[in-house]
């Protein structure tokens, strides 16, 4: 008999539905459970209600992507690390350790670093990460002082910039212009001699400072180790570090050398550091002209050369700093014979751009070198027994150029694989020798004193952009970072260019180790080039870079008026960015080196067809004009021949 009750039907589900994936070579299927969205849906609405259980699936499926999302690597540029975390952090400690890290700047807690002595921060002066034990920092104010107000004062020996004061004045992320910029490097030097034309504003703090001779404190490691087991955090750190897909693993641990013993200048015996050399490196390919010309003649008429004493060959008075010109004679793609550097200097001799500075009185000043690319690689231990397993050294941007490729037959050409040389060269050169490497479209604008007595490594930012532009590089001798950007751009298939480079210490966590400079002190025309801060400009004012040879006719008595004075005053260098093909000087497209040139730049008569002058050739032929003996250079200091 048939129920008179009416029948309840109950449609129940399962919470997880069966993805059945077939296993090749066999009939079998794998079967993975996976969770049933469509249940949870149905279930979330009968049970709030439309309203809220929409809100609820909704609040679920935003929480699984954002977990997917946060255990995939991260979007966009691929990894470049080869070192492990462990590494990483060894490579930190070494660096702190050498007084490398004058900087308040906090070292990323991925890394998990126990805190470390750092001697070059005073004492008192600490992060989360580390502990000063340095010397006291006096900071200066520099100024001219009657009478002697017409030229500007060479700076304190041993003083130093602080890089942390200048981020505060110049940092373009904080909205900082570099017209403003300018204005604190200058005042601060006293580079604006007797014309301060207002009061020093009290936000401004004074950036150069010098260091009290150093006292023994006793290590406080002791108070921040701890004993205890952080294995299982250490795993949590290291699932932080993403490996690049096609390298192995560097070896662990680390090969360092024992760190560098850090000096104070007060403390070292003599004006110079004998960890840290005072070179400054150049490198050019093929015949000399007159851009490296120009570079070197505004080293002569900036730098604390001793040209004004005459106790010239007197190393014990100051620590001169020299300029290694290094030259690859042909082109970047062939190797120099064993007559290489007689050959060259024959070159340079008979080269009216370059042989002013083969005289004996810039013998200690300026030093020319055959760049070698083989005997350069085979020299640092970081790339001699693997150079030769990357299939080319030239490589660039991630894109591989053929060494077969004949270079440029002319000075006016743009030879690609020069440029890819020089990317590598820089490094290369800081780690061997250590010192600062520029570009060679590069002219100095006042004494890097400074800058030398900043002990850790920089470069500067790419205008915007929150990346570096290595045409300034300085490294340590021999430094953990030096082996680490070597190791990687060597696992990276050699390649040097700033926008990889940029991405290697990003993805290790050093890029605190490289500070990233304000533009606007050896770049100060690239924002304005860029298309920003043109409400406010600097001066002069360049809305591309070849206005520097192409002085625009509205502006074009400027140079003339205001002569070196007026050009980017504060700004440590100049960098004009490449227009090989633009004469420096056209009216006179010939060096004017007076008694140090030969018989016949001399003799030389000068025809003069232009009106009005760019800031190229005010700037050529007032550096020349203090080679000849006719003005002093910018710190009121005449050459002695």
């Amino acid at each position: 008999m048939a129920s008179l009750l009416p029948s309840r039907h109950y449609w129940r589900t399962s919470w997880t539905i069966a993805l059945h994936v077939p296993l090749p070579g066999t009939h079998n299927q794998l079967c993975i459970p996976l969770p049933n969205l469509r249940a949870f849906h149905v279930a979330s609405v009968s049970r709030y209600g439309r309203r809220k259980g929409y809100a609820l699936v909704f609040s679920v499926y935003a929480a699984i992507l954002l977990i997917i999302y946060a255990m995939l690597p991260p979007f966009g540029v691929a990894s470049t690390l080869v070192f492990r975390r462990e590494d990483l952090e060894r490579i930190w400690k070494w660096e702190i350790e050498s007084g490398h890290y004058p900087t308040t700047h906090l070292i990323p807690k991925e890394l998990g670093l126990r805190p470390v002595d750092n001697p070059a921060l005073p004492m008192n002066e600490a992060d989360d990460s580390g502990h000063g034990t340095g010397p006291k920092r006096f900071y200066l104010n520099v100024e001219a002082k009657p009478p002697d107000v017409a030229y500007a004062p060479r700076p304190i020996a041993g003083s130093v910039a602080d890089l942390d004061v200048l981020m505060e004045h110049c940092d373009v992320s904080d909205n900082r212009y570099v017209r403003d910029c300018l204005e604190v490097l200058s005042v601060g030097a006293g580079l604006d001699k007797d014309s301060r034309g207002r009061p020093i504003s009290t936000e401004w703090k004074n950036y150069l400072f010098v260091v009290t001779p150093s006292i023994p404190t006793r290590a406080v490691r002791s108070l921040f180790s701890s004993p205890k087991d952080t294995r299982g955090a250490d795993r949590l750190l290291d699932a932080k570090f993403i490996k690049k897909l096609t390298a192995k693993w560097e070896p662990s641990p680390i090969s360092l050398p024992p760190t560098h013993e850090h000096h104070a200048y007060s403390s070292t015996n003599g004006p110079c550091d004998p960890n840290d050399p005072r070179i400054f490196h150049m490198f050019w390919t093929g015949q000399f002209t007159d851009k490296p010309y120009f570079a070197i003649i505004s080293y002569l008429f900036t730098q604390n050369l001793g040209l004004h004493e005459p106790d010239y060959e007197d190393e014990r008075v100051f620590c001169r700093p020299q300029l290694w010109f290094w030259i690859n004679p042909d082109s970047a793609v062939t190797q120099p014979s064993q007559n290489a550097h007689s050959n060259m200097i024959k070159e340079l001799q008979g080269n009216d751009w370059s042989s002013p500075f083969l005289r004996p009185r810039f013998s200690r000043a300026i030093q020319f070198k055959v760049w070698n690319t083989t005997e350069q690689l085979d020299s640092l231990p970081e790339l001699k027994n693997d150079w030769r397993n990357v299939g080319s050294v030239f490589k660039s941007f991630g894109k591989t150029y053929s060494s077969d490729r004949a270079a440029s037959s002319s000075s006016s050409s743009y030879d690609r694989l020069s440029v890819i040389m020089s990317d590598m060269a820089r490094f290369i050169l800081c780690q061997r020798f250590g010192g600062i490497y520029l570009d060679a479209d590069m002219i100095f604008l006042r004494d890097w004193e400074e800058l030398w007595g900043w002990k850790g490594s920089f470069s500067y930012r790419w205008a915007f952009r929150e990346r570096y532009n290595t045409a300034v590089l300085r490294l340590n001798k021999g430094s953990a970072l030096g082996t680490f950007l070597l190791r990687t751009a060597l696992k990276n298939e050699l390649d040097f260019h700033p926008i990889p480079a940029s991405n290697y210490v990003k993805h290790g966590k050093l890029d605190a180790l490289l500070y990233r400079a304000p533009g606007a002190l050896f770049d100060p025309a690239w924002m304005n080039a860029d298309g920003y801060q043109r409400d406010r400009p600097p001066q002069p004012y360049f809305k591309k870079f070849t206005d520097f040879f192409d002085t625009r006719s509205p502006v074009g008595d400027s140079p003339q008026a205001l002569g070196f004075d007026g050009f980017f005053k504060g700004a440590f260098a100049y960098h004009y960015h490449n227009s090989w093909e633009k004469p420096v000087d056209p009216g006179q497209n010939w060096p004017n080196p007076g008694q140090f040139g030969n018989d016949t730049t001399v003799l030389a008569e000068f025809s003069d067809t232009e009106r009005d002058l760019s800031w190229s050739t005010v700037l050529k032929r007032t550096f020349e004009a203090y080679i000849r003996g006719e003005r002093p250079n910018m710190y009121g200091e005449w050459i002695l021949p």
